[in-house]
C-alpha cells in the first residue's frame, strides 16, 4: 500500500498545483541526515541529503507522471532534464501548504522528511511515518536499472500479451498466481489489495499454481485486474491505514472491497481464511475460491 490507483490519485491531484513551478530550496529532516551518517539511506537514495538539496535548487517541475507505483517528477534546469523518482512506500504522503501547521493530521506533521519550497511561496511537503518511501534523483531510467524491468502499464495495449508471456516463463509458471500478479515485472501496479479482489471476483484460490490456469482464464483474470484498478482510480483509491492523497484527502474504494480484510465471505457467508503468499497475507474464501 499504496498501489497503482492510490499513486494515480496523488499524481492527478499534485499535477495542476506544481507543474510549471520552480523549486527554490529543499531541506531534509534531521532523521534523514542521521540515517545517512549511520550508513543507512532513509528516504533519500543514491546521494547524500546535502547533495540532493544542492541538485534540486532552481529545478523547474515540468511534468508529473505515474509509472506503476512510482511518481516521476520530470525536472529541468538550464535546459538539462532530470527525474526525481518517488515511491510512497507504506505511508508516504504529499502536501502543498503555505505553512506546515496546515497539515492537520499530527502523525504526518510529526514525520515530515522533505520540504520543497517553491518559488511561488508554497511548500511541497513529503511526510512518511514509517520511512519506507524513497526519493531518488536520476538523469535517466537506466541510472536505476530496476525501473527498466517494470511491466507495461496495465491499460496499455501490449500489457495483456506481456502478462501472458511472462506467466508462462519457468520463473513464474510454478509460483502461486497471487504472487505472480503482484510482481511488477509481470503486471505494473497490482498489489495485495487489488490482487485479492480480482482473484475473488473469478473465484480463484490465491495459492493456485499459475501454470494450472488456462490461457483463457489468465486473459480473463488480467481484464478483471484492469477493471478493479480502474474502479479504484474512479473511487479515489482505498484509504486504508496511513494512505492519503495530497493534503490528507481520502478515497472511497475501501467501501467497495469484497474480500480484502474481510472476516466473512460476502457471497456464501463462510468465514474467510488467510495464508502468506509472496510475503503478504492473502485472504480468501475456502468455499468459493478453488
Amino acid at each position: 500500500m499504496p498501489e497503482l490507483p492510490e499513486v494515480e490519485g496523488v499524481v492527478r491531484d499534485l499535477r495542476p498545483i506544481v507543474e510549471g513551478k520552480t523549486i527554490a530550496t529543499v531541506t531534509f529532516s534531521d532523521i534523514v541526515y542521521a540515517s545517512h551518517e549511520a550508513g543507512k539511506q532513509a528516504i533519500v537514495k543514491n546521494a547524500k541529503p546535502y547533495q540532493f538539496e544542492q541538485l534540486l535548487t532552481n529545478m523547474k517541475i515540468e511534468k508529473l507522471e505515474r509509472r506503476s507505483k512510482y511518481i516521476f517528477f520530470h525536472l529541468n534546469k538550464s535546459g538539462e532534464s532530470f527525474i526525481l523518482v518517488n515511491h510512497l512506500g507504506m505511508s508516504g504522503a504529499w502536501f502543498v501548504v503555505n505553512d506546515v501547521l496546515e497539515i492537520t493530521e499530527e502523525k504526518f506533521r510529526k514525520h515530515i522528511h522533505a520540504v520543497f519550497t517553491l518559488a511561488s511561496g508554497e511548500l511541497l511537503v513529503y511526510a512518511d511515518i514509517r520511512r519506507f518511501g524513497e526519493l531518488r534523483f536520476i538523469k535517466e531510467l537506466a541510472d536505476h536499472p530496476p525501473l527498466l524491468k517494470m511491466a507495461p502499464e496495465p491499460f496499455d495495449d501490449s500489457a495483456c500479451d506481456f502478462f501472458l508471456t511472462q506467466s508462462e516463463k519457468p520463473k513464474f509458471a510454478k509460483k502461486a498466481i497471487k504472487e505472480v500478479i503482484m510482481d511488477g515485472q509481470v503486471i505494473s501496479g497490482c498489489g495485495n489489495i487489488y490482487a485479492t479482489e480480482a482473484l475473488f471476483k473469478l473465484f480463484i484460490h490465491p495459492g493456485r499454481v499459475t501454470s494450472d490456469l488456462s490461457r483463457e482464464q489468465k486473459t480473463e483474470l488480467f481484464q478483471v485486474i484492469c477493471d478493479v484498478l480502474q474502479e479504484s482510480i474512479d473511487s479515489g483509491g482505498s484509504t486504508i491505514s496511513d494512505y492519503r492523497s495530497i493534503n490528507g484527502g481520502a478515497g472511497t474504494m475501501q467501501h467497495r472491497l469484497k474480500m480484502y480484510g474481510k472476516k466473512q465471505c460476502v457471497i456464501c457467508e463462510t468465514n474467510t481464511e488467510s495464508i502468506v503468499i509472496g510475503g503478504r497475507t492473502s485472504t480468501y474464501c475456502p468455499q468459493c475460491q478453488k
